[in-house]
């Protein structure tokens, strides 16, 4: 728990009134001057998120996966397509450590010319555990904000598609400011990096006093953005975090999805990861298991892998490897694969 005095809440930013009222004077003027359009059509209009559909076609697919980034960055792409994978999510630096390490260009070129040599369309990264955008404690808000940005540049540096990241814990129980803190961090990170990277905001499993559990959490977060930068903010949607968030992907899949675009858009999605859970519906706990296995089982991935509205999103497996890495991840995507052509995991057809 930080000390009193050292709890801060930004000035200035998101407060309900915010919500309905000032933030319209950011807002284009075919919005402001319509009230009835008020909040959702002027949360979405000329916001939505590019999607990857262009680089993403029908053959390869747009599944892919979390890859080591053992030896360096740049053998990251060969990694991807020893799983058959056009898809790629890494780390740019050891994720349980603060210190920041520096990419050369020498490496970078690296990167991008690997990234060409196995077809790699779409290739992100996910930022630091360590990384607390919601904290109160002054110092370490100051040393998460500085850690994504440098994420953030790094990104930019190797041509990254996307940067996910965690909101957060409001550790002082106040998850309104700690909302309104993350909003801050990802603001002042995006005005110090230009490029195409887009920050991804994860939907967490809702454990402690983590925020980033609801789609309200994600949708506030992007509204405390400034209007001219919200194009460069999305969303991830982790199918093991969700159902432990109580979004019930196995006896309510279309009304999860509904609340998804009600709330968020459907055009926000920018990412799925594709995880199923060690633990029951609403249990709050973030525990990855291996598609099929685990609490959701294979249906909920099943449908995803034939709603007709996923299918351009890009979809990157984060389940557990064992000692033989690829050969997890080649098992998990045949798996996601078998249940989009209409074969069971052993290989037989379904019924």
């Amino acid at each position: 728990m930080p000390r009193a005095g050292n709890i801060w809440r930004p000035e200035g930013m998101l407060r309900k009134s915010l919500m309905v009222n000032e933030l319209w004077d950011e807002m284009p003027e075919a919005c402001a001057n319509d009230p009835g359009r008020r909040p959702r059509q002027c949360f979405r209009r000329g916001q939505s998120l590019p999607t990857f559909s262009a680089m993403i076609g029908t053959d390869p697919d747009e599944l892919g996966a979390h890859v080591s980034v053992r030896g360096g960055v740049q053998h990251a792409p060969a990694r991807a397509g020893d799983v058959d994978a056009v898809v790629l999510q890494l780390f740019t630096k050891q994720p349980s450590r603060w210190a920041e390490p520096t990419i050369d260009d020498s490496t970078a070129d690296a990167f991008r010319e690997a990234v060409e040599q196995f077809g790699i369309r779409v290739a992100g990264a996910h930022d630091s555990y360590l990384i607390n955008l919601s904290s109160p404690d002054r110092r370490l808000w100051r040393m998460s904000q500085r850690s994504f940005e440098a994420e953030l540049r790094r990104c930019a540096q190797l041509d990254l598609d996307f940067l996910v990241t965690h909101p957060g814990n409001a550790t002082d129980g106040d998850y309104q400011a700690g909302l309104e803190r993350n909003a801050v961090g990802v603001t002042e990170s995006l005005q110090a990096v230009e490029g195409s990277t887009r920050v991804l905001l994860e939907l967490t499993a809702g454990s402690g006093t983590s925020v980033g559990a609801t789609f309200d959490n994600l949708r506030t977060i992007i509204e405390a953005v400034p209007y001219e930068l919200r194009s460069r903010i999305g969303v991830c949607l982790d199918t093991c975090h969700a159902y432990s968030a109580g979004y019930d992907l196995v006896d309510d899949y279309d009304g999860v999805w509904s609340a998804f675009d009600r709330v968020l858009g459907l055009d926000r999605l920018g990412l799925i990861h594709m995880n199923d859970s060690k633990h029951p519906f609403g249990s709050n706990k973030d525990r990855h298991e291996t598609i099929g296995e685990g609490t959701l089982g294979l249906e909920p991935f099943r449908r995803i892998m034939l709603d007709d509205r996923l299918r351009s999103v890009p979809k990157v497996i984060e389940t557990p490897k064992g000692d033989e890495e690829a050969a997890a991840d080649r098992a998990n995507l045949e798996t996601l694969r078998d249940l989009r052509s209409g074969k069971s995991p052993t290989g037989s057809m379904t019924p």
